[in-house]
């Protein structure tokens, strides 16, 4: 029971490393897939598409990790993002760095 608690920790942790939060993912859309859309806007290191060990599917929603903060900028800056019919809703993730988080708490 410890270990499944602190893998979903480490878990929290990896995806604060994440630049983009996108939800709304369509069911059809596979990893290789949102990697490929969102090169467009630069050099995309990493894509997580989290499954559903019961269903097999993806959950609709992913995380997106750039190589710099230009792609990042540039991704925001398109008004909407569109995948086989279906607007993706992305959100900013915010990185916080460890002292400020330890000030926020006391």
């Amino acid at each position: 029971m410890a270990a499944a608690s602190a893998a979903r920790a480490v878990g929290r942790r990896s995806r604060r490393l994440f630049d983009i939060f996108v939800a709304e993912v369509p069911w059809t859309v596979s990893s290789k897939e949102l990697k490929e859309y969102f090169s467009q806007f630069g050099s995309v290191q990493r894509c997580q598409l989290p499954f559903d060990r019961d269903t097999g599917f993806h959950r609709r929603y992913c995380w997106i990790k750039f190589s710099t903060p230009e792609d990042v900028q540039n991704v925001l800056q398109k008004e909407s993002h569109i995948l086989e019919g279906s607007k993706l809703s992305l959100r900013q993730q915010v990185r916080r760095r460890h002292s400020q988080r330890k000030n926020q708490s006391e």
